[in-house]
This record gives structure tokens, C-alpha cells and sequence, in this order.
């Protein structure tokens, strides 16, 4: 296909993905709906530059050696577990730790949140071999025939990651969005805990999954 050709299918598959809930869904729903748009935002962003990070690690070649090897990929996974699981058990913990009522955070905490959910959000996706694996046999499908100069494969896969993280932030702003009108009422602490808590569970469910997984790659 040619170059527009190729934008064009990569963009509704990327949105189409983007779309699909999952565990970035989970965090950033859960931090704008706990602890406000901006901390989620961050959030959203981190993620967002995690994709992005492995995407022009595919376009390199490094996400393909990922995927060739049996080694780099279960260290990766296995990194990848113990970090879910950590912030799944901290979440947890933090939930039922929770007695004294909700304030408004200052906005020195807030800065500090944000901080941390972007630092969070990229390095869930950073610590993830899967969307590595991804990028290596997704982004190849739409990179235009007969143009496979070592410059443009490069340049073009770059693009497509490019969009894909546009999408996401723009995914992320919009869920944001639509939590505020329900934030204040989720805020209050029997509801946020219960939150941290089912997120938490989330996080430990994919962590679980990702560690006792059986690989099987051609």
C-alpha cells in the first residue's frame, strides 16, 4: 500500500485499539476519578511516552531482538509482574489503611502526584514485553511496499508510533474529562477506597497473568 494508504488502516487500527479497555484505561480512570485531571493526565502522558519509547525501539531493531529472544523477553516479563503486582499490593494496602476523611490536596501534593503517575504510567507500559512484541509485528504491517530503505523504515515507524501516542493522549484527556462531573462524589474516602481497591486488584490480576503466563512464540 502507499504512504497514505498505510496512515490511513494504521489510524483506524490504532484507534480501534486505543479504545479497547484494558489496565491504561483502569489507571488513568481510577487517578482522575481519586485523585484529580491532573495526576491522571500525567498518568496518561507517561503511558502514552511508554508506547512511544517502544516504538522507536521496534524501529531500531531493539523490540526485535525482544522478540527473538527467549531470555531478554522473560526477564522483561518477569520485571514487568513484580512491578504490577507491587503497585497492585500498594493500592491495596493504601486502601485499607485509609481512616481519616478526604482533603484537597495542596498544590505542591498535586505536583508531586503528578509526578508519580507519570513516572507510573511509563514505566507499566516501559516494563511491559508485550507492547513491544506488539510494535514489532503490528508496526511492520503498514510500513508502504517497496520502500524498505534501512532511513525510511525507520522515519515512517516513528510516524506511526507518533500517532498512536497522540491518540492515546487524546484518549486520555477525554476520559478525564468525562469523570469529572462523578470525581467529588467518588472522592469521599469509603468510595476511594474501595476504588484503590479494585484497581489494585486489577493491577495484581494483570501482574499475575503476565508472570504465570506460558509463552509460546514462534
Amino acid at each position: 500500500m502507499d504512504p497514505v494508504h498505510a496512515l490511513m488502516a494504521f489510524s483506524v487500527a490504532a484507534g480501534l485499539l486505543t479504545l479497547t479497555p484494558g489496565l491504561d484505561t483502569a489507571l488513568v480512570l481510577r487517578t482522575a476519578l481519586v485523585e484529580g485531571p491532573r495526576p491522571a493526565l500525567m498518568a496518561g502522558l507517561g503511558i502514552c511516552a511508554g508506547c512511544l519509547a517502544w516504538g522507536i525501539a521496534a524501529s531500531v531493531g531493539l523490540g526485535a531482538l525482544l522478540a527473538l529472544s527467549q531470555l531478554a523477553y522473560e526477564i522483561l516479563r518477569y520485571a514487568g509482574a513484580a512491578y504490577l503486582i507491587w503497585m497492585g499490593f500498594g493500592m491495596i494496602r493504601g486502601a485499607l489503611g485509609k481512616r481519616s476523611p478526604a482533603t484537597l490536596p495542596g498544590e505542591d501534593a498535586v505536583a508531586a502526584a503528578g509526578h508519580q503517575w507519570l513516572r507510573r504510567g511509563f514505566t507499566t507500559n516501559l516494563l511491559n514485553p508485550k507492547v513491544g512484541v506488539f510494535y514489532v509485528t503490528f508496526l511492520p504491517q503498514f510500513i508502504p511496499a517497496g520502500s524498505f530503505s534501512n532511513g525510511y523504515v525507520i522515519a515512517f515507524s516513528l510516524l506511526l508510533a507518533g500517532i498512536h501516542a497522540v491518540m492515546g493522549i487524546g484518549w486520555f484527556v477525554a476520559l478525564t474529562l468525562a469523570a469529572q462531573p462523578f470525581a467529588r462524589l467518588l472522592r469521599h474516602p469509603a468510595v476511594s477506597r474501595v476504588m484503590d481497591a479494585l484497581t489494585g486488584t486489577v493491577l495484581l490480576g494483570f501482574g499475575l497473568r503476565l508472570a504465570l503466563e506460558r509463552t509460546a512464540r514462534n
